[in-house]
């Protein structure tokens, strides 16, 4: 089987704890992306899931939207986790958890540098999903708005420096 990684970075004007925090906390991973409610045990072999917000359980996603477990953490500089989305295009169900790494570096000449590392081998369907494959930024909760991690990225580092997101 190919090895298949996906590399996302973006720089925000934000300290390493505030995108750590934007990362890991409920009150924040519900402003922006697809709006979850990121719940993280945070230490090697703690498990982490999204849940639904309101949007979601409205259009009639009440389960859980991500899960895995959490391999390593060192806040606010890195984490490491397996990672699964439990709703998007049929088929996803039965792929294997991906692993996602999470690396948070300060920069001296621009601002604080985060890469997302994940690693989607054997899990096309995930691929596509995260890559952008399916971009439609219009999509509601549930339906099939695929603009991935650059998407998610876009709008954690809007949130972060303006206090507002790209799509409200």
């Amino acid at each position: 089987m190919t090895k298949t990684v996906q590399v996302h970075r973006v720089y925000i004007k934000a300290t390493p704890e505030r995108i750590w925090e934007a990362i890991t906390k409920p009150e924040w991973t519900q402003k922006y992306g697809y709006t979850g409610l990121a719940d993280f045990d945070l230490k090697p072999g703690g498990k982490h899931r999204t849940r639904p917000t309101q949007a979601f359980i409205d259009a009639g996603i009440t389960g859980d939207l991500v899960d895995g477990e959490v391999l390593e953490v060192d806040p606010p500089r890195k984490l490491v986790i397996t990672w699964k989305l439990l709703m998007g295009l049929e088929g996803m169900a039965a792929e294997p958890y991906t692993t996602v790494t999470y690396d948070i570096e300060e920069t001296k000449t621009a601002g604080t540098r985060l890469t997302v590392t994940h690693d989607v081998t054997g899990a096309p369907l995930t691929a596509e999903m995260v890559g952008g494959v399916h971009e439609d930024v219009n999509a509601g909760p549930g339906e099939n708005a695929g603009g991935g991690w650059d998407w998610v990225l876009s709008d954690l580092k809007s949130l972060l420096e303006t206090g507002e997101v790209l799509v409200p």
